[in-house]
């Protein structure tokens, strides 16, 4: 396998939650509670899915990424106005939005036991390791929760990036990052778009990680051009020696 100061593979890039880390108990309290402590029962159950008021797949909120106060006050807002069209009183929102932004961000992430000696090997390898994640601000901060920080080279987020996955300019953040062009940018994820199309259609080849035991229990689709497929994160070791689908001579 070649290293970063070679003509193949120079970093691999991965995503961060259902790749590397998963959702543990305690879970984050559901936002029903939180209204009803409030007497907003009727308005909790307008509310409807508490995950849907993020921003969108593939949004750029550049203007809202200036800097960390920026980017909260931004989130905050949406939630404000969602909770206005459920009916709550304006005498409320302030209350409530910063209990529901807080619930929203309490969420317990464990690594999956592969992920720290993968990590270790591909550093081993030479090559640069770097994380791309559609996130909240504190990225950076739930690596160094989760003890991997010391085993990441770059770390790109779209609360920082102002873009999130695919949006093209989070991918070509990472590369710029990472010092590389796309073509020596190996991406790998668990999230079919964001994971796999988009760092393809940003000229990186990608890697689909489709685990037995995922949250989201779908089929998983046929494999593009320049994308492999594994079942576990140990399962990108083979596909980096010379041959494999990542590595020298291979077809990726």
């Amino acid at each position: 396998m070649a290293t970063a100061g070679g003509g193949g593979t120079g970093a691999v890039v991965l995503d961060f939650y259902g790749t590397l880390v998963r959702m543990v108990e305690p879970l984050p309290p559901d936002h029903r509670a939180i209204f009803a402590r409030r007497g907003l029962a009727d308005q909790g159950e307008r509310w409807g899915d508490q995950w849907s008021v993020g921003p969108a797949e593939g949004e750029e909120h550049l203007a809202h990424s200036a800097d960390e106060t920026a980017y909260v006050t931004w989130e905050r807002d949406r939630l404000r106005r969602r909770a206005r069209g459920c009916g709550v009183p304006e005498e409320e929102l302030d209350g409530l939005v910063a209990e529901l932004d807080a619930a929203m961000k309490a969420v317990r992430l464990a690594l999956y036991p592969d992920v720290p000696g993968v990590l270790t090997r591909l550093r081993e390898r030479g090559l640069l390791v770097g994380i791309c994640s559609n996130w909240f601000w504190n990225l950076e901060e739930c690596l160094a929760g989760a003890g991997i920080d010391g085993l990441v080279d770059v770390v790109v987020g779209s609360a920082r990036t102002g873009a999130r996955k695919p949006h093209p300019l989070i991918y070509r953040t990472v590369a710029e990052r990472c010092g590389l062009p796309p073509g020596r940018v190996l991406f790998v994820g668990d999230m079919w778009t964001p994971d796999v199309l988009g760092p393809l259609a940003a000229g990186m080849r990608a890697v689909h990680l489709h685990r037995p035991d995922r949250a989201v229990r779908e089929a998983a689709p046929p494999l593009p051009e320049g994308a492999a497929r594994i079942t576990s994160l140990s399962g990108l070791i083979p596909l980096l020696e010379p041959g494999g689908a990542a590595g020298p001579g291979g077809c990726g």
